[in-house]
């Protein structure tokens, strides 16, 4: 039985439209180059930052959207949301972070992945948010303790090699202690935009969203420990939040060319100031419908066949339309544990797991 047979009314998907480049399959692009294909950005998102010379090369996937999208790709154009596809183009095309709610498990932080892995924007930035998570920490972290610490011994090996009659020793670098948050690697300056997660900002405290405002319209800030610096040491090498990145600032200053593509997610349990809400694009993330769901199941390689995923996606729909909304995945997890052998016809185990693995996201009865 296919996606479409599992008695689900559809939505109408409206003809693609010549202006999209995202085209939310998640199937890589392989003939597209974001930075050849996006007209120039509106004169007031026009930002100062120069790419360094020479060939640039985005940091590869390091497994994370395999593991949240699957290997395989099954999503077909006819189970995109078209909305979702209108707000992701013009998030690209007007520099616009896109602020993304919706339900718990209804794919938010995932269309980060789909569009950083269609467009080919190589590993995504994830910014993941708590009650204590301030602007600093995002843009970037200062080792001042460990800094002192290798002054010191730097100071010590300048008076044994004085003693010896040296004076070989050099002072340790102010970059080897300061690495870019996700959001300041975001914004280093490169012909290509890179793909930034903010995850769950609604569990931030008060001040976070209005902290934001000043790097979305500026694009830029700068680091105050090299800022003081900057007369006599120009250019610093600092660590990035990539694995075994690094980048070089100037003047202590990180200032991007192209602006982020940032997919900010909420579970919608709070209000944004109005300030901010100004500077996203907003898109409401729709649950899966049944297609949606089997390609999501195909994606993982699960039950290949439809033994038991055509049922268990029925199920699923009913379940999730009584319980006003279920995470699809569970769905995966139901689908596995009866790959696994836990599914038997008749079996009294059966109908227990499921009724554990969906329930209702609230403790609440």
């Amino acid at each position: 039985m296919s996606a479409h047979d599992h008695g689900v009314d559809q939505t109408p998907q409206s003809a693609a439209s010549d202006w999209w480049i995202y085209r939310g399959t998640g199937r890589p692009l392989h003939d597209v180059r974001l930075a050849d294909q996006l007209p120039p950005p509106p004169p007031w998102r026009r930002f100062r930052g120069e790419p360094p010379p020479g060939p640039e090369t985005l940091p590869v996937d390091d497994y994370e959207a395999e593991r949240r999208l699957g290997a395989e790709f099954h999503l077909t154009a006819e189970d995109v949301d078209p909305r979702e596809i209108d707000m992701v183009n013009a998030s690209l095309f007007l520099r616009r972070p896109l602020l993304v709610t919706g339900k718990p498990g209804s794919g938010k932080s995932a269309l980060a992945y789909r569009v950083s892995r269609e467009l080919r924007l190589g590993r995504v930035l994830r910014w993941s948010v708590t009650s204590r998570t301030t602007l600093q920490s995002g843009q970037y972290e200062y080792d001042a303790i460990g800094r002192a610490q290798a002054a010191a011994t730097s100071y010590a090996a300048a008076r044994r090699a004085e003693t010896n009659g040296s004076t070989d020793v050099e002072e340790p670098a102010i970059g080897d202690f300061i690495r870019l948050g996700p959001l300041g690697t975001a914004f280093l300056p490169t012909r290509t935009p890179r793909v930034l997660l903010i995850d769950e900002l609604d569990k931030s405290d008060a001040d976070l969203p209005n902290d934001l405002l000043s790097i979305f319209e500026d694009a830029e800030f700068g680091i105050p420990e090299l800022e003081r610096i900057r007369a006599h040491t120009s250019t610093v090498r600092v660590f990035t939040s990539d694995r075994n990145g690094s980048a070089t600032l100037t003047d202590g200053r990180v200032a991007c060319a192209a602006f982020p593509v940032i997919i900010i997610t909420s579970n919608g349990e709070r209000e944004f100031p109005a300030a901010f809400l100004r500077r996203c694009l907003r898109l409401e993330m729709r649950e899966p419908d049944a297609n949606q769901l089997a390609a999501m199941v195909a994606n993982h390689m699960l039950d290949q066949d439809g033994v038991h995923s055509d049922r268990l996606i029925r199920e699923f729909v009913a379940r999730s339309a009584e319980l006003d909304g279920l995470p699809a995945d569970k769905l995966l997890e139901a689908v596995y544990l009866a790959t696994s052998g836990a599914f038997r016809e008749n079996g009294q185990s059966w109908p227990r797991l499921l009724d554990a693995l969906w329930r209702r996201l609230s403790l609440a009865p």
